[in-house]
């Protein structure tokens, strides 16, 4: 059995991958699901959908590499964190659809939470700001508004999961409820220096404790699949929340070393080993992942808006038909403009953490057109990892730009002009690995780790392969001109936040 079933389940659609022993990509299967947005700021999956495309990508993933379920080694998870499912313990039918990671329907509770003077200790303890984003406040509201849903979940009759835990509970037919620390960390209701559920937190946010999941490490015994899934059990080994497992998949696992996935948005991890760093930028303190019941620790940014700025070029201002095109426009863009695009659509995430603002684009001129515009959307994914590489700099007194190393992965990393102003304007190397799927490795990772298909992170780390590095070839006055710039753009709409 030298193949391991990676699930990766997303937020717009399910993936199942086979990879072999040597980590090389046996197969693929991928399906997309529904999305449901009953409000303004909601957004909603049904359980059920999650389920059956997870289950539909991995029969057709063992179709497709002619594999039966005898030849698998191990399944491991990754998942959208945050997103939140309740369900019946005895019958586990969901009692409300999963509320996703995007929804913002809990404001009030957290700016409530916030106003009491809660966020200085409940950030303490899960390296977590109070915000929407959590699962948390989702659990509460789910069991404030479905009828009867807190007077069952106070009975144990109601359990809680993020997608991963549904999955898991789903595949071992309900005998395993359980998750891994990565995903706990994500729910605001984990200590994430204890290591387990924090003993006031379920309290403040009004969740019963009968509801959690049992925390495992991320590569363990996570249960047995029921046969009638993929006509025979399979063992599930591994579970790591999406950015995570990029994290492992990147082999990032000295201290300073980070990753950044760009896809509609952009997560940044960077790894600072056994302590937890506290941020004094508006980044997460998290847990990168844990085997052997060691925690690793990591620095965490998110940016909103980074694929999805293409996606606008192409179908807001269509200007472009193919994301492709974008790089050789810019290319071609006037050197003499100084065209600055802040794409706060949905606001700015780390270091500012600003929901209200809104974009803006500086710098116009009469002659400002098309590759301009392509020019400034592309550099704009730049300056935002930039402002993530200096907070983590800031914030991490090991971190110096000699030992930083940077891995690139996602949609975005196929353009070479992005990753090469990347590269200029940190004035450092950014890599880009062999493997793009990086999520998908790092779940394969953990279940092989554990299923002993794979080796120990220092081996595994030898097997990472560089693709191309992309050296710094921008001058020092230059990329000081231009972060100056970036920097007054986002002042300028940071000043323009009148509140709500």
């Amino acid at each position: 059995m030298s193949f391991v079933l990676a699930i990766d389940q997303g937020t717009t659609s399910s993936r199942a991958m086979v990879f072999r022993s040597d980590i090389s990509i046996a197969a693929v299967a991928q399906q997309e699901f529904p999305q449901h947005f009953p409000a303004s700021g909601w957004v909603e999956h049904e359980p059920e959908d999650i389920w059956t495309s997870t289950v539909m990508t991995c029969r057709d993933a063992l179709d497709k590499a002619g594999l039966t379920a005898k030849d698998i080694a191990a399944i491991g998870i990754t998942n959208q964190r945050e997103t939140t499912v309740v369900w019946d313990r005895a019958t586990g039918q969901a009692v409300h659809r999963a509320i996703v990671w995007q929804d913002r329907r809990t404001a009030d509770i957290c700016a409530k939470l916030k106003a009491d003077g809660h966020e200085p200790d409940v950030s303490a303890r899960t390296g977590l700001i109070i915000d929407p984003y959590f699962s948390g406040t989702k659990v509460a509201w789910i069991l404030d508004h479905v009828p009867g849903a807190r007077e069952r979940a106070e009975r144990g009759e109601l359990l809680f999961g993020t997608v991963d835990c549904y999955l898991l509970w789903r595949l071992t037919g309900g005998k395993v409820h359980a998750t891994d620390a990565t995903n706990a960390s994500r729910t605001l209701l984990f200590n994430i220096h204890t290591g387990q559920w924090d003993d006031s937190l379920p309290e403040l946010l009004r969740v019963p404790r009968s509801m959690l999941p049992e925390v495992k490490d991320s590569s363990a015994d996570f249960g047995t699949t029921t046969p009638d899934l993929f006509g025979g059990p399979i063992k599930v080994a591994g579970i790591a929340g999406d950015q995570q497992a990029a994290t492992i998949g990147q082999a990032c696992f000295t201290p300073g070393m980070m990753k950044s996935t760009y896809g509609t948005g952009c997560f940044a991890l960077l790894n600072t080993g056994a302590t937890p760093v506290k941020s004094n930028n508006k980044l997460l303190t998290t847990i990168a992942y844990q085997l052997n019941g060691v925690r690793t620790y990591a620095l965490e940014g998110s940016i909103f808006v980074a694929g999805s700025a293409v996606q606008w070029l192409r179908d807001g201002l269509g200007i472009i038909k193919h994301a492709a095109e974008t790089g050789p426009l810019a290319d071609k863009s006037d050197s003499m403009q100084s065209v600055y695009l802040v794409p706060a659509f949905v606001g700015l995430g780390a270091p500012y953490w600003n929901p209200r603002v809104r974009g803006a684009l500086f710098g116009l001129t009469r002659n400002t057109g098309p590759a301009e515009l392509a020019h400034a959307t592309l550099e704009s994914v730049c300056y935002q990892t930039y402002d993530l590489w200096a907070a983590m700099r800031a914030d991490w007194p090991d971190a110096s730009a000699a030992t930083i190393v940077l891995r690139v992965d996602g949609g975005m990393t196929a353009s070479d002009w992005t990753m090469q102003r990347l590269a200029d304007l940190l004035d450092a190397p950014v890599d880009r690995p062999m493997i793009q799927e990086t999520t998908a490795l790092g779940a394969a990772y953990l279940a092989g780790l554990h299923a002993g298909v794979y080796p120990d992170p220092e081996k595994f780390a030898d097997n990472w392969r560089l693709e191309h590095r992309f050296r710094p070839a921008m001058s020092a006055a230059t990329r000081q001109r231009k972060l100056a710039g970036w920097a007054r753009a986002v002042k300028g709409v940071l000043a323009s936040d009148e509140g709500e």
